[in-house]
């Protein structure tokens, strides 16, 4: 029996595919000797046919930098929706989002330079995702600032710290 499709499923799936079939390229030769005939052809198909999915290289790019910078989000959410006291989280968060940062950059050099390329390109993806940021980090600050117990409450000197750390991040070119 042949179940109906959702209008717009096979589009998604090319875009998918468009989007791993970069994102490897991008990983193994980097970002900027990928061009969109390159992702067409191990695709089989044409550039035209790819730019039915995306408007231009720069969004192929885009979309592969949400991609790499959901995982980032992803993992502060994460940290986020434990129920441990807010200060363990927001040590936690600081830490482990530093620790895949560093890592990208030591092992996945061609997605962190595709992310520096977004960064000093001021693509609005990365406003996005420092918004995102923040606004796990603040959710966090004032969950302990709520908290009556001693051991659950963010020290001030802590969540002033960890603002000063974002606005820094910000204002240095990570979400312009």
């Amino acid at each position: 029996m042949d179940y109906p499709v959702r209008p717009g499923a096979d589009s998604e799936n090319m875009r998918a595919r468009i989007q791993e079939v970069a994102e490897e390229h991008f990983r193994r030769v980097g970002h900027h000797k990928t061009s969109v005939a390159d992702i067409a052809s191990e695709l089989g198909m044409s550039r035209a046919n790819v730019y039915r999915f995306f408007p231009s290289r720069d969004a192929i790019k885009e979309s592969i930098c949400r991609r790499v910078l959901d995982s980032t989000a992803e993992l502060a959410l994460t940290i986020a929706r434990r129920s441990t006291p807010p200060s363990e989280k927001l040590e936690e968060l600081l830490t482990a989002v530093h620790h895949h940062n560093k890592t990208k950059l030591l092992h996945d050099r061609q997605m962190h330079d595709l992310i520096v390329a977004a960064m000093q390109e001021n693509r609005p993806v990365i406003k996005v995702h420092a918004e995102q940021m923040m606004t796990i980090l603040e959710a966090i600050i004032r969950e302990g600032s709520k908290r009556a117990s001693s051991r659950s409450k963010i020290p001030p000197k802590r969540a002033c710290l960890s603002k000063f750390v974002l606005k820094s991040l910000e204002r240095s070119g990570y979400a312009r």
